[in-house]
C-alpha cells in the first residue's frame, strides 16, 4: 500500500483542480456544442475552452512545483528532465493524433509549451507575472500580423505534416504563442505559499475578477466598435450566424484575421487579450477554490485529487475510448459522459492507492530523470 503516502506529499487541491481540468475537457469532447433547443450545451457554457486552459495553468504551476521540490535535482538536471519529457509527451501526443477519435489532442501543443518552459524555470514569481501580464497583451497582436501576412489558417484539424512546427506554434488549436501566457501564469502561482490558506482566498477572489471583468470589458468595448453586425460584415465567410455562435461559445484557438475588431473579442478560446485574461482568471479561480477546499488535505475529494494525479495516463485512456467505433462509445452523450467519470475516478483511486503513480506518468519521470542524472552532473 504505497499509495497514501505518497499522496500525502502532494499538493491535493492542485491534483483536484487538475482532475476537474481533464473531466471538463471529456464533457466538451463527448456533448455536442448546441442542445436540442438549439442554445449552447452546459458543458460548453462551463467548459468550453476554460478547462484547457486550466490545465495548461496547471502544467506551469507543475512544473515550478518540480522545481521548488528539491527531490529533482540541479536546476539543470529539471531542465534536462522537463526538455525529455516535452519529447515524450510529443511523441505521445502525434500518436494518438492518428486515431480515429474526436479530441484534438492537446499533448503535441502541451510538449511544446514544456520546452518554452525551460528557460524559464527558476525565474522569481514577480518577473514571471510580469511576463504573464506582456504576453497576454503582446501575444495577440503577434499572432494576428503573423497569420495575417506569412502563416496560412489551418482547418480544424490534428497537427501534422510539414506545417507541424506553424501549427503547434501559430494557427493551432491550442497556439503556443498565445498560450505561453498560461503556462507562465502558472509558473508565477507555483511559486507562491499555496499551502496558505490566504493565498488561495486571494487566487479565487482575484481570478474570479479577472473572469468577470475581462468579459464584461469585451461586451462594451465590441459595442462601441459595432458588435456582431459589424464582425459578420467584415467575416461574410462567417456571416452573422457563425459570428453569434463565435461570440457565445467561442472557436478553435484563434480568430478571423478580416478585421482587428475580433481582437476585442472575450469569448473562450479565441486567444485573444480578453480571453486569456478571463480563462487565466477562471483557472486561478477553481485553483484557490480547490486548495481552500483541500487544506487539511484531500478528505472526500481524494477520488478527484486521484484523477488529478495521472491526467496523463487518463487523457490517453479517454481518447482511445472515443475511437470511432469503439466498444465503449455510447450513442447517449450523458450516459457516455458519466461512464467516463466514473470509470476515472474508480481506476484513478484505485491505482493511485494499491499502485502509486500513474502508468505513463511512471514512465516518463522514469526516463527524464534518468536521461537528466546520465547527462548532467550535480
Amino acid at each position: 500500500m504505497r499509495g497514501p503516502s505518497r499522496t500525502s506529499t502532494r499538493l491535493a487541491g492542485v491534483d483536484v483542480a487538475r482532475g476537474l481540468a481533464l473531466l471538463g475537457m471529456a464533457a466538451v469532447h463527448i456533448f455536442p456544442e448546441q442542445s436540442a433547443d438549439g442554445g449552447l450545451h452546459p458543458a460548453y457554457v462551463v467548459a468550453a475552452g476554460r478547462a484547457s486552459a486550466l490545465f495548461a495553468v496547471l502544467a506551469g504551476v507543475g512544473l515550478a512545483l518540480l522545481r521548488r521540490s528539491g527531490r529533482a535535482g540541479s536546476i539543470r538536471q529539471v531542465r534536462v528532465a522537463v526538455a525529455v519529457r516535452a519529447v515524450l509527451l510529443l511523441a505521445l501526443g502525434l500518436a494518438l493524433g492518428t486515431v480515429d477519435s474526436p479530441p484534438l489532442v492537446i499533448l503535441q501543443y502541451y510538449a511544446l509549451l514544456f520546452l518554452v518552459a525551460v528557460p524559464l524555470l527558476g525565474l522569481p514569481v514577480r518577473v514571471l507575472a510580469a511576463a504573464a501580464v506582456a504576453w497576454a497583451v503582446v501575444s495577440p497582436l503577434v499572432s494576428h500580423l503573423l497569420r495575417s501576412t506569412v502563416v496560412d489558417p489551418f482547418p480544424v484539424a490534428e497537427p501534422g505534416g510539414s506545417g507541424l512546427p506553424v501549427q503547434l506554434a501559430v494557427s493551432g488549436v491550442y497556439p503556443v504563442l498565445t498560450w505561453t501566457t498560461y503556462l507562465v501564469a502558472g509558473l508565477a502561482v507555483g511559486g507562491l505559499a499555496l499551502r496558505r490558506r490566504s493565498v488561495g482566498a486571494g487566487l479565487l477572489l482575484g481570478g474570479t475578477a479577472l473572469a468577470v471583468g475581462a468579459r464584461l470589458l469585451s461586451a462594451v468595448l465590441l459595442s462601441a466598435a459595432g458588435g456582431a453586425a459589424e464582425l459578420a460584415r467584415q467575416t461574410p465567410e462567417l456571416g452573422r450566424e457563425g459570428v453569434d455562435r463565435a461570440l457565445s461559445g467561442g472557436m478553435y484557438g484563434v480568430t478571423p484575421t478580416t478585421d482587428l475588431r475580433w481582437l476585442l473579442v472575450g469569448s473562450p478560446h479565441t486567444g485573444t487579450t480578453l480571453d486569456l485574461v478571463g480563462t487565466t482568471g477562471s483557472a486561478l479561480a477553481v485553483l484557490g477554490l480547490c486548495l481552500l477546499l483541500t487544506t487539511r488535505g484531500a478528505g472526500p475529494l481524494l477520488p478527484l485529487a486521484c484523477v488529478g494525479s495521472m491526467t496523463l495516463t487518463l487523457y490517453t485512456l479517454h481518447v482511445l475510448a472515443l475511437r470511432t467505433n469503439g466498444p465503449l462509445l455510447l450513442d447517449d452523450r450523458t450516459e457516455l459522459w458519466v461512464l467516463h467519470v466514473a470509470v476515472a475516478l474508480v481506476l484513478a483511486t484505485f491505482w493511485r492507492t494499491v499502485v502509486g503513480r500513474g502508468p505513463l506518468e511512471a514512465a516518463t519521470t522514469w526516463v527524464s530523470s534518468r536521461v537528466a542524472a546520465a547527462t548532467v552532473r550535480r
